[in-house]
């Protein structure tokens, strides 16, 4: 990160903690789970317990040392200790990682990127909970397998890009990670073997209508307050829009615009630009696997 450039996607990750603390008492910051549950904001924190468990169910028989990479707030590594599991997290953020160890205090937590990380330690199972897709995909592939001990597993859940995908419009595309195609093609590389995979885009899908609905509780209260300036304090008004474009740009705020007010992000359009994949692996014993630092994703 260039010195004096705001990191969008820490600020992000930091103020979605707090709101889901806020919505649901816990932090988990990851899609929930709707196959038996109504796509409504008051399910969200049962719809995440339900990811949750179904992530779990992927362990192998424990008890483990586990390297949990990116490890959120530290919800799903609180669980895992509680299993019995050892936990190391990795977090690049300082503000996830004070929630990581209020919430996980028998973890340990190295505030730094996967990239940066080193370890003599070697895991049983190293797993990456929606953090995958921000880290190069061979570089977190093949250092995850060199974490891992002979016979040891790594676990990965998260977004990919579809074949079907397609860039958006006015607004960023929903979804993300890197393509599906390249990512079944680095497992076929990897000295590992695919133990088990599961496809839950369709599960996982309703968490975008509940986001994007909202935004649009935000958008309908930005729109009052802006009709309620224009009619009534029409000077404060143009300050405050003047003051926004000079802050955000024209482009930036047209695309938030768009998120508060638009529909363009939704489970259909994510369910045909993106696959969500549960896939866990297994290291071979023989071979030695070297991370491979400046490859690409």
């Amino acid at each position: 990160m260039p010195k004096g450039r705001v990191d969008t996607k820490a600020v992000g990750l930091d103020a979605g903690a707090s709101f889901i603390r806020w919505l649901t008492g816990a932090e988990n910051l990851h899609y929930g789970l709707w196959t038996d549950l109504e796509p409504v904001a008051g399910n969200v924190g049962k719809a995440q317990e339900a990811y949750t468990e179904r992530l779990l169910g992927f362990l192998p028989e424990g008890p483990l040392s586990i390297l949990d990479v990116g490890g959120g707030a530290g919800e799903t590594a609180r669980k895992l200790a509680d299993l019995g599991h050892r936990v190391d997290i990795v977090v690049p953020s300082r503000p996830l990682a004070e929630r990581c160890r209020a919430n996980a205090p028998g973890a340990r937590v190295h505030e730094t990127t996967f990239e940066a990380f080193d370890s003599d330690t070697a895991f049983d199972l190293c797993l990456f909970s929606e953090s995958f897709q921000y880290i190069p995909l061979r570089v977190a592939l093949n250092k995850a397998l060199q974490f891992a001990a002979p016979g040891g597993h790594v676990l990965i859940a998260d977004c990919f890009r579809s074949e079907e995908f397609t860039p958006g419009g006015q607004t960023r595309t929903v979804g993300g990670g890197h393509p599906v195609a390249e990512f079944r093609a680095a497992i076929e590389a990897c000295a590992g073997e695919v133990l088990r995979q599961e496809d839950i885009t369709e599960a996982v899908a309703p968490s975008i209508d509940i986001e994007q609905g909202l935004l649009h509780v935000l958008g309908d209260a930005v729109t009052r307050v802006d009709a309620e300036l224009s009619a009534k304090r029409p000077v404060v008004r143009w300050l405050l829009a003047h003051a926004a474009r000079l802050a955000f740009g024209r482009r930036r705020l047209h695309r938030l615009d768009r998120r508060l007010r638009g529909n363009e992000r939704n489970s259909t359009v994510f369910v045909r630009n993106n696959r969500y994949l549960v896939t866990l692996i297994q290291k071979g014993r023989e071979r030695a696997v070297h991370p491979e630092p400046n490859a690409a994703g």
